[in-house]
């Protein structure tokens, strides 16, 4: 197995782990969460995100003791393989698939459509498609250069936020905010409640995705102290952004003209200082880079997993191959690729309950991370009482209540979205039995076998 599949690269630090876990999620910072102010008004999403925030913080603390006793690429496909065996490892490990490998093309098309505004005669699907040319190469040739990339974009997307935070503060009001805050009015009520829930998934993009880090854990120097830090600074960095910027925005003038934007940051700070300051100009350019650096390290986690899945026998094993001079996963790269490429092409072609095919694999990248937290917390409960003795060098603080309230959470997010999305759901359910079944009858016990912790 080793022979045919060489160890990854051992090169990535605390500050490039940081990076990696702000970067995936930033994105969902500039664009996409909004539109939970359509359905739950300004003081409905608050709560809602509340809620969320604290579900992920819950399950970030949690999560991050399985990331350091089981370090391996293939994160909660790994944790739930060890835990529940095969089966349960095939519905971690596809799950997180699903969220890893549909995420990139949307955001590949908010790359492409942010390019045509600023070059009228630029194709936005050319542009998506120069994107993923560009950050899957950028991707194999190395991945502690992937990784130094992604934390000076993670860097200059942060920076741009707190700038947009700077510039609006002085036109906060609180009564902007709260005007008609309750799913559009100015009272608690039915429609508030209904707003609240439908507004999940909105929540959850300000903090999907950012247990990629544990994908890049056989490439972390002293995975068991770098780990930790990374995880736990890197939440706490993505809660404090994306309250200040939503409350902000929502203060700064009139958050009904916001709520249906791709791009409601710049039209925010359009308001305040108008369309000819610099400040607007910058946040315009310097915005590219939380959607680039949410890409970039998106296409970094769907690679591990397919390797790790690979390498495990869930999928075909050329999948698992290590290129034999950067030691990256060079064909999963490829393979995760050109699923996204071909959805960019197949967005006009495609509706699903009538949205187009990127705005609906949005929602199952959603549906897939939720299964794949719920796996995880519970594979902490059945690990803690069937390996008691497995090292931890990092223990979940708050046990059993932080985990238990992360899997509770997941689990009303699951069934308020199948309400909402009925028919993105079948699909998502109809992908996952094919893919598990298809999984368990070509691998067979051997895969169970496959699982090494030592790798």
């Amino acid at each position: 197995m080793q022979s045919q599949t060489p160890a990854l690269d051992k090169s990535l630090n605390a500050f490039h782990l940081w990076g990696i876990a702000v970067g995936l999620v930033i994105s969902g910072e500039y664009f996409g969460w909004s539109y939970g102010w359509a359905s739950a008004g300004t003081l409905g999403f608050l709560i809602t995100t509340i809620f969320i925030a604290a579900m992920y913080v819950a399950f970030i603390f949690s999560f991050t003791e399985l990331t350091t006793a089981i370090p391996q690429a293939g994160g909660p496909f790994a944790y739930s393989l060890r835990a529940f065996g095969p089966t349960g490892g095939a519905i971690a490990g596809f799950a997180t698939l699903i969220e890893f490998v549909f995420a990139p093309p949307a955001i590949a098309l908010a790359i492409g459509a942010y390019l045509n505004v600023q070059f009228p005669s630029l194709d936005p699907k050319l542009a998506a498609l120069g994107a993923y040319i560009l950050f899957v190469t950028l991707n194999i040739v190395g991945v502690r250069i992937a990784a130094t990339f992604e934390l000076f974009v993670t860097v200059l997307a942060v920076g741009e936020l707190l700038v947009f935070m700077g510039v609006v503060a002085p036109a906060f009001s609180l009564a902007n905010f709260t005007a008609g805050g309750w799913a559009g009015s100015d009272t608690f009520g039915p429609a508030a409640i209904g707003g609240i829930f439908a507004a999940i998934p909105f929540a959850i993009w300000f903090f999907l995705a950012i247990e990629g880090v544990a994908m890049a854990a056989e490439e972390a120097k002293e995975p068991k102290r770098t780990i930790p830090i990374a995880y736990i600074t890197g939440v706490l960095t993505l809660t404090v952004l994306a309250f200040g910027v939503m409350i902000f925005a929502g203060g700064a003038g009139d958050w009904k003209a916001l709520s249906n934007l791709n791009d409601p940051l710049p039209q925010a700070m359009k308001g305040v200082v108008g369309e000819s300051s610099g400040w607007l100009h910058m946040l315009v350019w310097l915005g590219l880079f939380g959607l680039v650096a949410s890409f970039h390290g998106i296409i970094m986690g769907y690679a591990r997993q397919i390797f790790a899945l690979s390498r495990a026998g869930f999928l075909p094993r050329v999948l698992a191959r290590v290129h034999p001079r950067f030691r990256t996963p060079h064909i999963a790269t490829l393979a995760g690729g050109a699923i996204g490429i071909g959805a960019i092409y197949s967005d006009n072609l495609i509706t699903i309950a009538g949205q187009s095919l990127t705005a609906s694999i949005v929602t199952m990248a959603v549906f897939g991370a939720l299964v794949m937290y719920a796996m995880s917390m519970a594979s902490l409960f059945k690990l803690r009482h069937s390996e008691p003795n497995l090292a931890r060098p990092y223990r979940a603080p708050l046990y059993p209540a932080a985990p238990a309230f992360a899997l509770a959470m997941a689990a009303i997010c699951f069934v308020a979205l199948v309400i909402f999305n009925p028919i993105i759901f079948a699909i998502f359910a109809t992908i996952m039995t094919v893919a598990v079944l298809a999984s368990r009858l070509t691998a067979g016990s051997a895969a169970g076998a496959s699982f090494d912790p030592a790798i």
